[in-house]
């Protein structure tokens, strides 16, 4: 409790959803469902994983019974739409990053916070995170490794940041007097705006063919920097809705 009598924001780990994205490796899809064993973690999603591996995966020992529980999905809009909290993994790499970059150990502290459902993105082994799947990312998080440029395991990846979590959960109870942040747009909410402001742009003439793609996943992380809560989403949408109105009227 706060000293005003509030409640404290406790971090659940049931409130962490583990998402691998198009996983190739069954070795390293089972050690992923045992780490998140390990440390108390039992929501795992998997986007279109390679189905020979994950149906090996699947009946690897120790790893059976988290993976039978696992969600799959096609899209990875659809896996995370129910997070309020989006958070991808890299290695960083030779990309230049589009969003915010943080350690591992100060983004851990800022989930432990977090309200609402979060998903933790993990890439495939071999490319990692796509620029399309960072745009679905409130913010990126690297493991300081000696190479900023050298990959982890994805088993190890998962491992590592899951002790992160788990080893100081209960730091989150130790805040100070300030007022509950407010809840944050979901981030099937924060699709819909994308895919709304998309619209209205594409209407509008600013979308150009050649370069439409790239101005889509521009369009995603911007409205996610803005960080929207839950009831800021519903004003965004009605404004949406009446300038499209007012361009298919035009």
């Amino acid at each position: 409790m706060h000293r005003d009598g509030s409640a404290a924001k406790v971090f659940s780990r049931d409130d962490v959803r583990v998402v691998l994205c198009a996983p190739r490796n069954p070795l390293n899809i089972g050690a992923a469902a045992r780490a998140m064993a390990n440390f108390g973690f039992t929501r795992m999603r998997v986007v279109n994983p390679y189905e020979v591996a994950y149906r090996e995966a699947r009946s690897a020992v120790g790893a059976a019974p988290l993976l039978a529980s696992a969600a799959e999905f096609k899209e990875l809009g659809a896996a995370v739409a129910d997070c309020a909290l989006v958070v991808g993994t890299t290695s960083v790499g030779h990309r230049e990053l589009q969003h915010p970059l943080r350690r591992l150990e100060y983004g851990a502290r800022l989930i432990r916070k977090a309200a609402g459902p979060i998903a933790l993105l993990f890439g495939s082994e071999k490319f990692g995170l796509s620029n399309e799947e960072m745009s679905h990312c409130h913010w990126l998080m690297r493991i300081p490794t000696v190479d900023l440029d050298r990959s982890m395991n994805l088993g190890q990846a998962v491992a590592v940041c899951l002790y992160e979590l788990a080893r100081d959960a209960r730091t989150a109870t130790r805040v100070g007097r300030e007022a509950a942040p407010p809840k944050p747009a979901s981030a099937a909410d924060t699709e819909q705006i994308t895919q709304m402001l998309v619209e209205a742009l594409e209407r509008s003439g600013y979308i150009k063919p050649l370069t439409a793609a790239s101005t889509k996943m521009k369009t995603r992380r911007l409205v996610r920097r803005l960080n929207l809560t839950a009831r800021d989403a519903p004003v965004v949408l009605g404004m949406l809705r009446q300038i499209l109105w007012g361009l298919n009227a035009g």
